[in-house]
């Protein structure tokens, strides 16, 4: 099977040629989605030697994915692996998140940061805690790591994938086409590194209530 990483990146220069090294080993093809970076991502990922589709202004984390979505179906990607441009996934989590995919027992594949002993700040994981619970609430599906941008996409919900909205929103998005279009679901423990850098560039409370507000919105929209 044809399988395709998607880094959705905004001004991710000085981390995003690691990243990109240290997934090649595990994908077919790498999709770099610059989202408006004011910085060198786009520079770097072309010089890693990369497919880049570049957002001329920066249009959120959900439109960026999307767009890496669409330019993997032209790739003629069978399964689509999503993962932070920022360092804070691992990449050596990935065959353990194809692996269900391969042996024909899920649809999709979400990380589960909260699956494993990880160094989770107290701050995120209340965040997350929020975020699992209004998942739950818009869409009626319980994902125990909802908000985390971790995840594959196997050959059905390659297919019929969706998304609409434009910010960190879209994670509960992704939530309601699984329920939608019911497909088998499963969780993977993961790794999660967190450092100053990831932190500092995570959510703030506001616009996690604006997040929270959206997400109940658009659940009664479409």
């Amino acid at each position: 099977m044809n399988i395709v990483a998607i880094l959705p990146a905004h001004n991710e220069a000085t981390r995003l040629e690691a990243v990109i090294q240290a997934t090649e080993p595990y994908v077919d093809a790498i999709i770099v989605v610059d989202d408006g970076s004011t910085d060198q991502t786009s520079v770097v990922a072309k010089a890693a030697g990369v497919q880049v589709v570049r957002h001329r202004q920066n249009l959120g984390a959900g439109a960026a994915t999307m767009t890496g979505i669409e330019a993997a179906r032209r790739l003629g990607a069978d399964i689509v692996l999503t993962l932070d441009a920022d360092g804070q996934h691992d990449p050596q989590d990935i065959p353990a998140m194809l692996n269900p995919i391969h042996e024909d027992q899920a649809d999709a594949v979400f990380a589960n940061r909260f699956g494993r002993r990880n160094s989770i700040p107290f701050i995120r994981r209340i965040f997350n805690a929020i975020g699992n619970c209004l998942s739950f609430a818009a869409t009626g599906l319980w994902v125990p790591d909802s908000q985390c941008g971790f995840k594959v996409f196997g050959p059905k919900a390659l297919r019929q994938i969706d998304l609409r909205m434009n910010g960190y929103e879209f994670c509960t998005e992704v939530v309601r086409e699984a329920k939608h279009h019911r497909w088998r679901i499963v969780n993977v423990p993961t790794k999660v590194i967190y450092s100053e850098y990831t932190i500092a560039k995570g959510q703030s409370f506001a616009n996690g209530v604006k997040t929270a507000f959206r997400i109940l919105l658009r659940s009664f929209i479409r």
